[in-house]
């Protein structure tokens, strides 16, 4: 795997593009990332510059998974705008290009969203996941869990009502990691010796 992250990469045209592009052919695979398939680039286009204007603007955070310089996964970390809660955020679009799954990207991008919020200082990430998709397992398989549902919130089409859920990550704190760390280098000390 040669996946590398970037987070805030300069907002240039081609990285727009890239974006939107990704995040259509996501939806188009069946991914679960605010649109119902099939949708285009032109319909695409105005929501992610939208969220790409909230990085611009300096709350919200970008980050971008490059494999051999082409965008494979792309993941938003979304301010709450409001101060009782600017201790954590939402993850939004998580997203990873069809062609690349298989390969541990979103874990992967999963794992580098929760070392970039815990750098940040953040307490938490929350992220909403459509029902019916099997999402709920895979960010289990991550450490978050389940902390609400909302019935049928989700009208994907006519008949078909999805719950939306709401899971969790707590981020290990400062003094939790250097805990963590502290313990960690005390038992190698005391198997060696």
């Amino acid at each position: 795997m040669s996946l590398s992250f970037v987070l805030d990469p300069p907002l240039t045209d081609a990285l727009r593009a890239d974006i939107v592009a990704l995040w259509t052919d996501v939806t188009n695979a069946g991914g679960a990332v605010g649109f119902v398939a099939p949708v285009t680039r032109d319909q695409v286009r105005p929501v992610a510059e939208a969220a790409l204007a909230g990085v611009a603007a300096g709350p919200d955070r970008l980050l971008v998974g490059v494999d051999d310089g082409r965008v494979v996964a792309v993941l938003f970390l979304a301010d709450n705008r409001f101060p009782l809660k600017a201790h954590w955020r939402v993850l939004k679009r998580v997203m990873v290009d069809p062609a690349s799954q298989g390969r541990g990207y979103g874990g992967a991008l999963m794992r580098e969203a929760a070392a970039v919020a815990t750098r940040l200082g953040l307490a938490g990430l929350q992220v909403t996941v459509r029902d019916g998709h099997g999402l709920d397992r895979f960010y289990r398989g991550l450490g978050f869990r389940e902390v609400g549902r909302v019935p049928g919130a989700l009208r994907i089409g006519p008949g078909d009502d999805r719950d939306e859920l709401f899971m969790w990550l707590d981020l290990p704190q400062p003094q939790e990691a250097a805990s963590t760390a502290g313990s960690a280098a005390a038992s190698a000390t005391s198997a060696d010796g």
